[in-house]
Parts: C-alpha cells; structure tokens; sequence
C-alpha cells in the first residue's frame, strides 16, 4: 500500500461506543479531592456567601458530608481550619484539639483507608494579621526560617491526629524538607506530602479567604507566592520540591495555569495535583446562575482540560458533581 495514503492524516468514523474506547483522557472520581472548611463550634453549617453551594461545618456535623464524600467514590477531602481565635504566630495551627485535628481523627475512626484525610499546612487562617507566616522586619516581610519551625508543627499535629497526607500551602523556602525531617523523626514516615509547589499570587483566591477568613490585615503575598509571569521558575520550585521529599507536585489554580501543570507532567517523576481554586469554582456558579453559560458543560469541561494537561489529581468544589458525570460517562 501506498506509504503516502497510510499516513494521510484522517478523521475516524467512530460510533459512541468505539469513541468511549479510544478517548485519549481518561477521568475518574477516584482522581478527586473535595475541599472542606472546618470551624471551631458545635451545630455549625453555615452557608459560604461568595462560593454558592459550599459551607463551613463543625466538627460534630461533619459526618454526612464525609459519607457522601465517600459514596461519591471521590479519594479524599482536604480540610482547612477557621478558628474562632488568632494570634500573631497562629498557635492554633498546631493545637492538638483544633478543628482540623478533630476532623482528621473523625474521618479516619469513620472511614480508615476509604477515605484520605488530607489537611492544608498554612499559618494565614490563624494568624491575626493574615499572612502565611511570623512578620519581621516589616508590614509584611514574613521570616522564612522561623516560620518553618511553625509549619513542622502544625504538620505534625495533623499526622499525630491521623492525617494520610500533608499539603504545606505556605511558599516559604525549604519547608518540605523541614516538615519531611520533623515527620520521619517522629515515627511518621507514612504520611505523605503534597506539596502546593506552584502556587501563584492569583486574584483567583478572593472567595477562599471570605470563607477561610484569611485575607491579609495589610500588604499582600506576593513576596512569597509566585510571580504569574514566571512558568521556568514553578518547574525549579517544583523540583526542589521534589528532591525535598515532596511525594506529590500541585499547581495552583488550575484553569489559568495548564502550561504549568503540563510542564510539571513533563518534567517531573512525581504525581501531579491541580487545585481548582473559589474564584474558578464561583465565576463558574455566578455564570450559570445567571444564564451566560451551561454550568454542568463549562464544570465538566474545564475538568476535562485540567486532566488532559497531565493533572492525576483534581481538587475542586465540584468533586461531587464531577463525580456524577464520571460514573455517567460524561467526561
């Protein structure tokens, strides 16, 4: 046969069946990670306004969201902590009774291995002035190597309480290394980490930190989270990561940064994560809500696109919805 006709490009005639059989992206619920806000309290649900369909729970009423997290078939729920209280150092990241830690402990008697109990390791929710560290020297400079002796003890706290995996979310230098040593000296070698590698100063953020009560009391964080205009130097910092002892490579967000994920993919040995940030999950709501665009569609594709650039793991506020349209062959 003419070698010319054999690799004249084509499109395949394809009935739906065969379609499914040879799609190049595969997606699965079991790829996913739904975020959970955890509060200090009792007999707390309480709505989160600017992320529709989201709340923040105590402790005590968490236990059918981590049923429905686990019957959705989803691999795990990432907690974030809001305390009633703060102060300059954020002690409560650490306080072996905090709400993470509870939750934690919570889904693992509930759920043992069905369910990874994955926990976000960051000073910003309980410090009083809102950055991701201790402040020295200005407004808002924030020492890097004190701030990691504050990291490794929040994380430790988590893994004591149970957690599978750590995400140190934080950008401060070297704290993967730290947060690994102090993990392996304490008879946790098991608990993995996931590091947030790439994490941008996105303006993508902004519903997280009314959820999270995070916003920063003066400056920004900038100094410390990455530069948008940089994508050479997230594959560098993804890397040190890694050698670090990072299990898993995240990127954050997602949308906006799929040549990042599809760099790291790339590049990097490690698994990759891709975090779906509020902003994207909420101008996603907004939208629909408003009848500017098929708010199931848009959701599933913008999975699909987060997937295809090489992402292994989604974490997204959509977990359960997507989980829907994956057992539905939708995506």
């Amino acid at each position: 046969m003419d070698v010319e006709l054999i690799n004249r490009p084509r499109r395949l005639r394809l009935c739906a069946t065969m379609r499914k059989m040879v799609k190049e992206t595969r997606c699965a619920p079991s790829q996913l990670i739904f975020p959970i806000f955890v509060r200090d309290g009792a007999g707390v649900t309480e709505p989160i306004k600017s992320m529709p369909g989201q709340m923040r729970y105590s402790v005590d009423m968490l236990a059918p969201v981590l049923d429905r997290a686990c019957e959705a078939g989803i691999s795990g729920v990432l907690f974030f902590g809001v305390p009633d209280s703060k102060d300059e150092c954020g002690s409560g990241a650490w306080d072996k009774n905090g709400a993470v830690q509870r939750a934690v402990s919570l889904t693992k008697k509930k759920f043992g291995d069905m369910l990874l109990a994955v926990t976000d390791v960051c000073m910003c929710e309980y410090t009083s002035h809102g950055h991701c560290g201790v402040l020295s020297g200005g407004a808002d400079y924030v020492d890097n190597d004190a701030t990691l002796e504050l990291l490794a003890k929040a994380a430790l706290s988590h893994a004591a309480a149970g957690a599978d995996i750590v995400a140190p979310s934080d950008m401060m230098d070297g704290r993967v290394g730290r947060i690994r040593a102090e993990l392996d000296r304490n008879g946790f070698a098991n608990t993995s980490i996931m590091s947030y590698s790439a994490k941008y100063a996105s303006a993508f953020y902004g519903p997280f930190r009314e959820a999270a009560g995070s916003t920063p009391m003066h400056g920004d964080r900038k100094t410390y989270q990455m530069d948008p205009h940089n994508g050479r130097e997230a594959v560098k910092e993804a890397i040190l990561d890694y050698e670090e002892g990072a299990d898993i490579l995240m990127v954050k967000p997602a949308l906006p940064y799929l040549d990042i994920i599809s760099a790291l993919r790339r590049d990097s040995l490690a698994p990759v994560a891709a975090y779906q940030v509020s902003g994207e999950y909420s101008m996603i709501k907004a939208a629909g809500a408003a009848g500017f665009l098929d708010e199931h569609a848009v959701m599933n594709e913008c999975a699909l696109s987060i997937i295809r650039a090489g992402a292994d793991i989604v974490i997204t506020y959509f977990a359960f919805e997507l989980s829907e349209s994956m057992k539905n062959g939708e995506i």
